[in-house]
């Protein structure tokens, strides 16, 4: 209990992470209950208010089709979400699992995996994203695998480190001795203790998914109009940057505000993992 209150008190005193973590939830309620908050269908078209400034009717004005940009943006946030929480995590259990086996197992197999995480990071990770969708061509799910390809290689890293610190350590030595599985090793005695790193760099990257979904959709390999994405509405709002600003101003906001919140976050999530905590 005192370890739990010591977790709280220290979340709680960082205001900008708790901030973060407010905003945070916020938006995922937004994204989950769109359908209910949205004032009107994302896809509904109405040519005789087409590009109308934000007004009562229209909080946050309407496109060259005219359709909400409000509804859009609530919708949006579904696509943005469900792809990067997605994306992150499938990159986080694979890289998690390569990591640990190649710090744990060393040897042939820790170089192999290792060298072919170099040759993957040698890619900034928009690049490699963009190489996988230009390959698979654009959907949602091939959106997610594109964006855990280029994650994969990070979470390796984070998780191969600590894993070489802890087979080290004087406990695992006596579960080895005592003929205790490598699996249960892995599991039960390292994971455990490599998990709070694992998790904090998760939340950080889930920034970084965002940006990669909006910036991919804004060069038309993403989620395929007239699906609503933050990103393809930056982009369909750029041609009418002159006279229609709000189309891709509004979608870039709401773009900073989420990874701006998740950032945030994730640096509160790294005090509570801090080890020096509970010493």
């Amino acid at each position: 209990m005192d370890r739990r209150r010591k977790i709280l008190r220290t979340f709680m005193k960082n205001k900008a992470a708790l901030i973060g973590a407010i905003v945070a939830l916020l938006i995922t309620i937004v994204a989950i209950f769109a359908p209910l908050i949205s004032p009107a269908d994302p896809l509904e078209q109405d040519v005789f208010h087409r590009l109308s400034a934000p007004s009562h009717s229209h909080l946050l004005g309407t496109d060259v089709y005219g359709r909400d940009v409000l509804s859009r943006i609530l919708w949006g946030s579904r696509v943005s979400l469900t792809v990067s929480v997605s994306s992150v995590f499938i990159a986080m259990v694979i890289g998690t699992i390569l990591g640990m086996i190649a710090g744990f197992q060393g040897g042939k197999l820790e170089a192999t995996i290792m060298r072919g995480v170099d040759i993957f990071m040698s890619f900034p990770t928009l690049i490699l994203g963009l190489v996988v969708m230009a390959v698979l061509g654009s959907g949602l799910s091939k959106l997610i695998f594109a964006i855990a390809i280029a994650l994969i290689p990070r979470f390796v890293r984070i998780a191969h480190a600590p894993t070489l610190e802890m087979r080290e350590k004087d406990f695992v030595e006596a579960a080895r001795a005592l003929g205790v599985s490598s699996t249960r090793l892995l599991t039960r005695h390292i994971l455990p203790n490599i998990f709070g790193e694992v998790l904090v760099m998760g939340t950080l990257w889930t920034a970084t998914a965002i940006r990669m979904e909006a910036n991919l959709s804004f060069i038309g390999l993403g989620v395929s109009p007239p699906t609503p994405t933050w990103g393809n509405m930056i982009r369909s709002g750029v041609e009418q940057l002159a006279v229609s600003h709000w189309l891709a101003i509004f979608p870039g906001i709401a773009i900073l505000i989420t990874v701006l919140s998740f950032n945030m976050l994730g640096d509160g999530l790294r005090d509570i993992t801090d080890p020096k905590l509970y010493e």
